[in-house]
């Protein structure tokens, strides 16, 4: 007759301890992999605004970010920026300059297209378009959310890269031009990969797609 042995109160803690590190691991795994997991869903579909033809709609890995451009702030800037998403020209672009709780930053079109990243130069490229000068004289509060144009390597110019706050940063006023604000999907940019020893990110995330609400059917 086989007699049963009773655990010991060590070995069902024990049990227990290995059946709560199982679980954690397991959740840890599920988040590791999917780090869209708790990003707030923006459906702009089903949103409504005044002027259409100053909401943008940028699409990054975790979901939908919707910006609102300001062209009475900084007019020729707004109107550059409009002119490049128009022309898609975003479409599969790195965030090549992400730091963590701060900012990130994309629009390199020469040397961050995901067909043909360069990391030697990135953040150096330019357009097929001239440079233009900042519009930094109006007042302008930087808070969390700021869109806004990246100087150029001369520091007095601009021309495709922008960047967008995610933290406040109101030393930033007079400093950068800014172009718009985020109303919708911020999360979504606190996901973006980083890198924690430099503000440069190898296998950036990309943009991928930049759109102007009116144009979208």
């Amino acid at each position: 007759m086989l007699k049963k042995i009773k655990q010991s109160k060590s070995e069902k803690l024990l049990l227990i301890f290995l059946i709560l590190l199982a679980i954690f691991s397991l959740i840890s795994f599920i988040l590791i992999k999917n780090k869209c997991l708790f990003v707030e869903k923006v459906n702009f579909s089903k949103l409504s605004f005044n002027n259409p033809e100053n909401i943008v709609i940028l699409n990054v890995p975790c979901g939908n970010v919707v910006i609102e451009l300001f062209p009475s702030i900084s007019p020729n800037s707004v109107e550059r920026f409009k002119k490049l998403v128009k022309n898609k020209e975003y479409d599969d672009v790195a965030f090549h300059r992400v730091v963590k709780n701060f900012l990130v930053q994309a629009g390199d079109l020469e040397f961050g297209r995901k067909d043909n990243i360069n990391y030697t130069y990135i953040g150096s490229g330019r357009s097929k378009y001239d440079l233009i000068k900042p519009e930094t004289d109006k007042p302008f509060q930087f808070k969390k959310g700021t869109v806004a144009f990246a100087k150029s390597k001369s520091g007095d110019e601009e021309d495709s890269e922008f960047l967008i706050l995610l933290t406040d940063a109101l030393l930033f006023e007079g400093e950068y031009t800014p172009l718009g604000r985020v109303i919708y999907g911020i999360s979504a940019l606190e996901k973006i990969k980083f890198n924690d020893q430099s503000e440069y990110v190898l296998r950036p995330d990309f943009i991928n797609s930049l759109r102007i609400l009116s144009d979208i059917n």
